[in-house]
């Protein structure tokens, strides 16, 4: 059985040990919570998925992904993949995430090899300040924002780090329907390799974003009548980078109805180039008088 990684050691987190050639077992979650952190799913699964790809330079270019369970940090994950094509420039890959037998998570995930083609992006990056430049953390807006003492953890102890550039405000019943805005990168220095780049921007695309599809309705993810989990997770990789570097992660509310919420994400390097969209919906249930 693997261990736990050490607070802030995303390496480490990527580092699965082989069980067969197509089931992995992935270290449990540097998580003061109780539940496992759905970018963790994301990152180990792309890892165990780039074991089994052929001796090449594949990299992932997507990913369709299911939460289907809470995952316990107390209790071993294993990876489970299964190979369902290699082409001559694309594999798939289907990967299940288990514990106690009971399947968690599902994704299937698509690697190609580089090739070169027209470059377009419809939505230039917004003018903001640099991350030299913003003072606020994600880990003080949590205890900012958190449920007065009922809430002690404040993200810390993942391996992430955040700037806000615009935060929402506490003040409840303000509707807030501007793109969200934040630097966001590992809080880890990782190799060269491009799947430890890769599996980090999938564990940061999970973050904050479902957390947002509240507040075009005036109300606040800390709430404690708000009971919300993401359901599903779809991610497009456009250009490698380093996800060990600041990106601009800019967040979008695009649809609330029927008990869910779709918010959609968009990575941006220094230089303004897109790096990755992402899309999640996530179940939004508000509960009165609790």
């Amino acid at each position: 059985m693997v261990g736990s990684p050490d607070n802030g050691s995303f390496r480490t987190l990527l580092e699965l040990a082989p069980i067969d050639t197509l089931r992995y077992e992935g270290p449990a979650a540097p998580e003061g919570g109780s539940r496992v952190f759905g970018g963790q799913f994301l990152a180990q699964a792309i890892c165990a998925a780039h074991r089994t790809l052929p001796n090449d330079d594949r990299s992932i270019h997507s990913l369709h992904a299911y939460f289907l369970r809470p995952g316990d940090v107390d209790q071993p994950t294993f990876y489970d993949v299964t190979a369902v094509r290699d082409g001559r420039s694309f594999s798939v890959r289907e990967i299940t995430a288990v514990q106690r037998d009971k399947e968690l998570f599902k994704m299937t995930a698509s690697f190609t090899l580089p090739t070169e083609g027209l470059l377009y992006t419809a939505r230039p990056m917004h003018d903001v300040s640099g991350p030299e430049e913003i003072k606020y953390t994600h880990h003080e807006f949590c205890r900012d924002m958190g449920r007065s003492n009922e809430i002690e953890w404040d993200g810390g102890a993942r391996p992430y780090e955040i700037l806000y550039i615009n935060p929402p405000s506490d003040e409840r019943g303000i509707p807030i329907v501007d793109d969200q805005l934040m630097w966001i990168r590992i809080a880890d220095t990782l190799t060269p390799e491009p799947i430890q780049h890769e599996a980090g921007l999938a564990y940061l695309s999970d973050s904050t974003l479902v957390d947002h599809v509240l507040l075009p309705h005036g109300m606040r993810w800390q709430d404690q009548n708000f009971d919300g989990t993401s359901l599903d997770h779809v991610m497009w990789f456009h250009q490698k980078t380093r996800s060990d570097q600041w990106l601009l992660f800019e967040q979008s509310v695009e649809w609330t109805g029927s008990g869910r919420g779709l918010a959609t994400g968009r990575f941006y390097d220094q230089d303004g180039q897109l790096i990755a969209s992402c899309a999640q919906e996530g179940l939004m249930r508000w509960r009165e008088n609790v």
